[in-house]
């Protein structure tokens, strides 16, 4: 029947994409490491669930460049070097940039303040901001990854292009997928992890592009520095 084989398609790629999100947040929080390998049967077995979803959810992991497939052995965590991480950060700030850009031209779409909608949604990401900064200061890594990855997906939706919220929260992950095979080998990471978001998403609310630029610079300058440091042990 073409209803239930609809049916169907449906749950399989919702299953797929379960898995995807599972699987990413084990590399995120550091319990798939770079480099670790498997199989297709073992993530079904793991899951219970049938190989075709897995392999599916395996190959779009690949795609966004957080798996690496090999054809006899299965699939591995990507393993990303300093330079990796340099071009990141590097892409993140051209994309950023533009954004600020556009908010300069276009700065109604950002603050108006007779715009309720506008208001609340800043008020959102606002609060996506106060509890990764809490997560930061605490050196909460998981929490901090989920709140941060939220923090800029509903920062840059507010710019009006959902094509450019959803590449850069993919780079985004990407990045934090580098930071977290690094940062995991501190015991401690208080002091080390970016605090600034609330103060961001208020000078960007002031339309104080300067000065959120700044605060950007800063953030990935250090950022890398740390990053270097711990690649060279």
């Amino acid at each position: 029947m073409p209803g239930s084989s609809g049916n169907g398609a449906v749950t399989r790629s919702t299953l797929r994409q379960q898995i995807a999100d599972a699987l990413r947040d084990e590399v995120l929080a550091g319990r798939l490491q770079a480099g670790q390998e498997f199989t297709v049967k073992e993530i079904a077995e793991q899951y219970g669930v049938s190989a075709t979803p897995v392999r599916e959810a395996l190959v779009d992991l690949s795609a966004q460049g957080l798996l690496e497939a090999d054809q006899h052995r299965g699939f591995r965590v990507h393993a990303y070097s300093v330079a990796d991480y340099r071009g990141m950060i590097e892409a993140r700030s051209l994309i950023i940039e533009g954004m600020f850009l556009r908010m300069e031209q276009d700065s109604e779409r950002f603050h108006h303040p007779d715009d309720p909608r506008i208001a609340a949604a800043v008020a959102g990401v606002r609060r996506r901001g106060e509890e990764a900064q809490r997560a930061a200061t605490a050196g909460d890594l998981t929490v901090l990854i989920g709140y941060d990855l939220r923090f800029w997906r509903e920062l840059s939706a507010l710019f009006g292009n959902p094509y450019l919220a959803d590449f850069l929260h993919r780079l985004r992950v990407q990045t934090w997928v580098c930071t977290v095979q690094h940062l995991r080998r501190l015991s401690d990471l208080r002091g080390h992890l970016w605090s600034g978001h609330t103060d961001l998403v208020d000078a960007l609310y002031r339309q104080d592009t300067g000065t959120a630029r700044a605060m950007l610079a800063a953030y990935y300058a250090d950022s890398v520095a740390l990053i270097e440091r711990l690649a060279a042990g």
